[in-house]
């Protein structure tokens, strides 16, 4: 296999119709490390949503379990990918996610905004930092996707296409991003976590570089300060240049997915996909507002998914 050929056959399909194979091929074999760096910074982005925010750190889950946290949404989001809607796993992890949201007062805006980060941010760092563009075909197979998901989650008014993702996406930070006071502890335990996966003495170095790597209105909502241009250059230019050498490597011939990654830390024997996540109980701290009324209208998808 040469090094385009993958895209050539993805070319072949449809993204609307084929979209789970599409997205399949593209983050687990033509750019399985961009996607996990990309969904990371994607669900970072959340936090400067001051809704989604606060109540992450209201639940504690991601200042207190952080590293469970970031394993159990990466290892759920996986099992959709690896093994489809259809599939007993793919649906029992759908079923995870959602009976974990319905225990929580969260608008139906903030739920379409997080799935537009899993749409939009990827294409943006791949376009960036990948080792070829992505296609359109890719693209709107990745919105088809989170299309789909979304029906399964009981979003509503999702967006038709890309572009309509990316419109949402930008609107909604526009109108949205800002200061909150609990969602900057919820940012700092996350950038904790990502600098404890390497060499305790490259933690600072490395917080400096995950900062170089974020827009102005993320560090601006957050209250970092900016790093240095000399610092964004070398640290963009790094991540680039990590690009351009992978474009001269052989294709990937074997599907990586998350579970496979370094990163997942919690589950060194092994997991079962109907006990990751939290089983929150209302009244109890990690649950602060009561079991919420599915809302009107719902997907058939999602009821059944909701069991």
């Amino acid at each position: 296999m040469q090094r385009y050929d993958r895209l050539r056959y993805i070319r072949t399909l449809d993204p609307a119709e084929d979209h789970l194979e599409i997205y399949r091929l593209t983050a687990a074999l033509e750019f399985p490390w961009d996607y996990t760096r990309a969904l990371e910074l994607a669900l970072y982005r959340t936090y400067a949503v001051p809704s989604i925010g606060r109540l992450l750190a209201e639940t504690a889950e991601l200042t207190e379990r952080t590293q469970k946290r970031y394993d159990d949404t990466s290892l759920l989001l996986d099992a959709v990918v690896e093994h489809g809607f259809d599939h007993e796993q793919g649906r029992t992890a759908i079923r995870r996610i959602n009976r974990m949201h319905r225990s929580y007062d969260i608008s139906n805006d903030d739920m379409r905004y997080v799935l537009c980060t899993f749409v939009v941010v990827p294409k943006r760092w791949i376009d960036r930092y990948g080792w070829r563009r992505l296609s359109r075909h890719e693209a709107e197979a990745a919105a088809a996707y989170y299309r789909t998901l979304g029906r399964h989650m009981g979003i509503q008014n999702l967006p038709e296409d890309y572009a309509a993702f990316e419109e949402c996406l930008d609107s909604y930070e526009r109108a949205h991003f800002g200061w909150d006071e609990k969602a900057r502890t919820v940012s700092d335990a996350t950038l904790d976590l990502m600098a404890s996966w390497y060499p305790k003495p490259l933690a600072p170095l490395l917080r400096t570089a995950t900062l170089a790597l974020l827009d102005d209105p993320l560090l601006d909502a957050f209250r970092y300060d900016h790093p240095g241009p000399l610092t964004r250059r070398v640290v963009r230019g790094a991540v680039r240049l990590r690009g351009r050498a992978v474009r001269l490597m052989s294709p990937r011939v074997v599907p990586h997915y998350a579970r496979q990654n370094p990163e997942i830390k919690g589950y060194p024997d092994g997991y079962r996909v109907a006990e990751l996540g939290t089983f929150p109980v209302p009244g109890v701290r990690g649950c602060p507002v009561p079991h919420q009324a599915a809302p009107e209208g719902r997907t058939a998808e999602a009821a059944a998914e909701e069991g």
